[in-house]
């Protein structure tokens, strides 16, 4: 009889009750990311809306994570995977920043030229089809 109910503790994985709180829990973060992300008061500050928005995504991942894939009923090992592949992953996404930052470092000045300044910037496709635009006359002038 033991042998039967360890048999059966292997395979409790919390049952309806716990999947519903894990559901209510999600939904109750997501009406937090929601209101922060409406919030004028919060993204006054683009960076404290983010801030909270992204910190509240990674709690429901980890709870989708923990609860519907049984992570949180695995064994230890389940670290030995992720955390050199999170170091990993940090450690690359670091190395890579400065790459980014510092790429028109080496840029000859055709190429400089070239270049996007920004998200308001134009491709040079479009700034030959401003200056077209400016270039035309305008019919109601009379010179």
């Amino acid at each position: 009889m033991s042998h039967d109910k360890d048999a059966n503790s292997d395979h409790d994985h919390g049952g309806l009750g716990k999947y519903l709180a894990v559901g209510a829990a999600l939904a109750v973060l997501t009406a937090i990311s929601f209101a922060a992300g409406s919030s004028q008061t919060i993204m006054s500050t683009p960076q404290l809306g983010w801030t909270i928005m992204i910190a509240v995504s990674c709690a429901k991942a980890m709870l989708v994570m923990l609860v519907f894939m049984h992570l949180i009923w695995e064994a230890n090992w389940k670290y030995v995977l992720t955390v050199p592949a999170s170091i990993m992953s940090l450690f690359l996404m670091l190395m890579l920043v400065p790459d980014i930052g510092l790429r028109t470092r080496n840029y000859s000045e055709e190429r400089l030229l070239r270049a996007a300044d920004g998200p308001d910037s134009q491709s040079p496709l479009e700034q030959v089809a401003v200056d077209d635009d400016d270039a035309q006359v305008d019919p109601m002038k009379h010179d």
